[in-house]
């Protein structure tokens, strides 16, 4: 029922979108009528597209191919309706600045063609984006650690749809040439029924570093039942840090790696994070990193309890440029290192897959490369 709630309300607001851009975009372009019908037609297409999108998802099995193409529409129709609202402004901007006609007629013409161009090449770069991983090196200073520590960060990679096992096993393949000393996960591993996943999971059997792989959940785990996919993971041999603390490397010369479970948690009534929890056991003569989902988690964070390092992602940086400022209101920071505090720093990964449309703007997808010194 919830699912079905969250569908209904999904397709609601892009029909509000598609009658924003149909009144304030599309019907003032200065094309005949027959291309202002195709323009509608697109939109009608994208809207049953977006709809086919949620029955795949959750419901319906589609081929790849099918998938992706039925992916798009979300993303071309939030792309469009930015564009919308910038012509929307310069429309009205150029109707109150007093102009020739002739030269008024121009630039309208003007704003008609390259607001068309701006979208369609926006929708191509976003898609380009989306498919091509970057890796980020970063290096991080940590008081007190006796030596360095190359750590690979991965984050809500959301599998399902077409983040499937072809593209993990290029992930894995990656994560492996940089020869790392650990690989964590922070969140969002699975966004589809965890027997579907499967053969994606598998994949993570072939990663390879010297004190192993760690995971914690994010806030899509809590929407395919949680516990199973907790004991799949576990089956893997990459160890869940749940509300613990794990020592790395050789005593005295290592680091406290501490993880919780999502902020989500205290919604679902269960796997609930425990910050104090997760400290009870730590070596408070050596350094600390924490991986908690959601940058937001700082706020759990007492100034006592001495956290040199927040590894998280949850906000996909934003994944398509304007969403940043959404995301803003919600996060303390959406992506890269930053001090937060005098002690505690955070880096913020901004996603190795992407969730929804296989599209990013502004937001490359990464695997992180953490040099820990």
């Amino acid at each position: 029922m919830h699912l079905l709630l969250f569908i209904v309300a999904i397709l609601s607001a892009f029909s509000l979108l598609i009658m924003y851009i149909s009144k304030r975009f599309i019907k003032h372009l200065s094309i005949s009528k027959n291309l202002k019908h195709y323009f509608h037609l697109f939109l009608y297409v994208n809207f049953f597209g977006i709809f086919l999108y949620a029955m795949g998802r959750y419901y319906i099995d589609f081929n790849n191919t099918i998938y992706f193409l039925l992916s798009l529409p979300i993303g071309v129709l939030f792309l469009l309706f930015c564009t919308a609202v910038i012509y929307d402004v310069l429309h009205i901007l150029l109707k109150t600045v007093p102009l020739q006609e002739k030269r008024r007629t121009f630039f309208k013409h003007s704003l008609d063609l390259s607001s068309v161009a701006l979208a369609s090449s926006l929708t191509a770069r976003s898609i380009y984006e989306a498919r091509h991983v970057v890796l980020e090196k970063v290096n991080i200073k940590i008081p007190n650690l006796q030596k360095s520590y190359k750590i690979l960060q991965l984050s809500d990679i959301h599998i399902g749809g077409l983040i499937d096992a072809g593209f993990i096993k290029g992930i894995v393949e990656r994560v492996n040439a940089c020869k790392p000393d650990l690989v964590v996960i922070t969140g969002d591993l699975v966004d589809i029924d965890i027997e579907k996943a499967k053969d994606a999971l598998q994949e993570f059997r072939n990663l390879n570093s010297k004190y192993g792989t760690f995971f914690i959940v994010g806030n899509h785990e809590y929407f395919h039942n949680i516990e199973a996919i907790i004991q799949r993971v576990k089956e893997l041999n990459i160890r869940v840090l749940e509300n613990e603390t794990i020592y790395i490397g050789e005593r005295d010369m290592g680091f406290n790696l501490s993880g919780v479970y999502d902020l989500f948690g205290y919604r679902a009534l269960k796997f609930m994070p425990n910050i104090a929890k997760a400290l009870q056991k730590r070596d408070p003569s050596s350094p600390t990193v924490l991986l908690a989902h959601q940058p937001k988690f700082l706020e759990e964070i007492k100034e006592s309890q001495k956290i040199d390092l927040v590894l998280s992602g949850h906000t996909h940086g934003g994944q398509l440029l304007p969403f940043k400022l959404l995301v803003k209101l919600q996060q303390p920071y959406i992506s890269g290192l930053h001090q937060h505090t005098p002690t505690t720093q955070i880096y913020i990964n901004k996603g190795t897959g992407f969730w929804g449309p296989p599209m990013r703007l502004g937001a490359s997808a990464e695997i992180t490369e953490l040099i820990l010194s």
